[in-house]
């Protein structure tokens, strides 16, 4: 799929980053061509956006490291890169031009969709950025954007996609569309649960701009059309084929140093969750006494919290679980989301609980558990050999899952982000992270005296090319202090 694209032209040629001076010296190629049919540019542009993300995982506390300290985990990290603007962003608004030239709505609307798609992860990676006036070098020649308040990105994006909510054509089979095969109508209900997405984690500000947050909540919730089952998840399904394959296929990482962390662990066998065998591997000591796959007592994870080498002891020791093998040795594995209906059913289940919206909190949290049982049987290959007896009925009715409508707010928010979070495991990128900077749940462990961060330090490159820019930002939002334990707006 991407060699369609490379053929075609490379993204930087089209148009100005959103943040570099200094492309001038960039020459036209008298051989590409001028304009390109946007379904290439869509199938280029899907295939980038859905790629699994693995270091999310360490800051989650679903993997470790035991080759060296990694920064992910131990919640030690710097800077961030501002690439999406030119690897995601500047694709995107390719296609929106193309699709102009021909008055094609539907790739208008996707168009904006991916748009908030990115704006939405930077800002949330950030804070300000770099919003009204980006990726605009090749129309205004803004080589050096201002930086907008998360606010004004976070408003702006979800009129994006009220927008795209009324331009997409349902009737219009899409090409190049290698998420929903041209579904049209799929694309519209990936749209507004997205909307849904975006507004559930502003759930500690009243308003967004113009928008009353829980009143906007509701009015989507209630009258547009959303995922409905687990076929319409906004997902990529991966093929056997170059620049195809599941994004982890062949990491040598993940065949080597990767472990599962223990608190990941523990949430499922201490429920008796048959999912974690699709994640994790038996230790080596389960295996060399011959446990059954399906033995809980065969897994176990290492501290994500401990020092890598008290965590490599435990290789020794032969009683600490690898990732499950299929996740480099597969090409294939089963699809990666940027958001899921079970997921979606997880944002209606805690609207609930809120208040912002009517019906019950059990109902929506029950089906998005069983939409991830569901996902997990039919997309993991040999999955009866791991879910065989199982009954998600009776799973919902244990003692650690069963839902209580008439728990106190905090208590409902505890049971639906831990199983939010036990769906996660390579999908949804930083979802969870998110998640739990917002409510609090799960309780990650931590180091003592170390604090989850907020936020990444911009770029290097932003400072080189776009500083005056950026000071003001930092300056606006955080005291002119580019630090990871500054709290930005969408926290506060």
């Amino acid at each position: 799929m991407k060699n369609i694209l490379k053929s075609i032209f490379i993204v930087g040629l089209f148009a100005l980053t959103s943040c570099e001076s200094d492309l001038d010296k960039i020459n036209e190629n008298p051989n590409d061509q001028a304009s390109v049919d946007p379904k290439f540019l869509l199938t280029y542009v899907s295939s980038t956006a859905f790629q699994v993300n693995g270091d999310n995982m360490y800051a989650s506390r679903m993997l470790i490291g035991t080759d060296g300290e990694n920064s992910y985990q131990y919640m030690k990290w710097g800077d961030a890169s501002f690439d999406t603007y030119t690897k995601g962003l500047l694709n995107t608004a390719k296609m929106m031009q193309e699709a102009e030239k021909i008055n094609n709505k539907n790739y208008q609307a996707i168009g904006k969709f991916y748009r908030a798609y990115y704006f939405f992860n930077l800002s949330l990676k950030f804070g300000s950025i770099p919003y009204s006036e980006a990726v605009k070098g090749e129309l205004s020649s803004i080589t050096q954007p201002k930086y907008d308040s998360q606010e004004a990105v976070m408003a702006g994006i979800l009129t994006e996609l009220k927008e795209a909510n009324d331009l997409i054509n349902q009737n219009d089979k899409i090409e190049g569309d290698i998420v929903y095969n041209g579904d049209a109508t799929k694309w519209k209900k990936l749209i507004n649960s997205f909307r849904l997405k975006i507004l559930i984690s502003l759930s500690k500000k009243t308003t967004v701009g113009s928008y009353n947050v829980a009143t906007e909540f509701a009015s989507i919730a209630g009258n547009q059309t959303l995922m409905t089952s687990i076929t319409d998840n906004g997902e990529l399904k991966f093929a056997d084929a170059a620049d195809s394959r599941y994004t982890m296929f062949n990491n040598s990482g993940y065949g080597s140093s990767l472990y599962m962390a223990n608190y990941f662990i523990d949430l499922f066998k201490a429920r008796q969750d048959p999912r974690l065998f699709t994640f994790a591997a038996q230790t080596t000591g389960a295996k060399e006494a011959g446990k059954p796959i399906t033995d809980f007592t065969a897994y176990n994870g290492g501290n994500p919290t401990s020092p890598y080498s008290d965590n490599a002891a435990l290789i020794t020791a032969k009683n600490i679980s690898k990732v499950n093998d299929r996740f480099y040795k597969d090409a294939t594995n089963e699809p990666s989301s940027v958001l899921s209906y079970s997921e979606l059913e997880f944002i209606l289940a805690e609207a609930a609980a809120r208040g912002w919206i009517s019906g019950s909190a059990k109902t929506h949290y029950d089906n998005a558990v069983k939409a991830s049982f569901t996902f997990y049987q039919t997309y993991v290959k040999n999955s009866t050999q791991y879910f065989t007896g199982f009954n998600v009925n009776n799973y919902l009715a244990t003692p650690l899952v069963v839902y209580d409508n008439s728990a106190t707010l905090p208590a409902q928010l505890e049971k639906i982000m831990t199983q939010k979070y036990m769906t996660m495991f390579h999908q949804a990128q930083w979802t969870s992270y998110y998640d739990y900077l917002r409510t609090g749940y799960p309780n990650y462990p931590l180091q003592t005296g170390v604090s989850a961060p907020f936020r990444f330090r911009y770029p290097q490159s932003e400072y080189n090319y776009n500083s005056a820019n950026l000071q003001t930002a930092l300056t606006s939002q955080y005291g002119g202090n580019d630090n990871i334990n500054s709290k930005p707006w969408w926290l506060q």
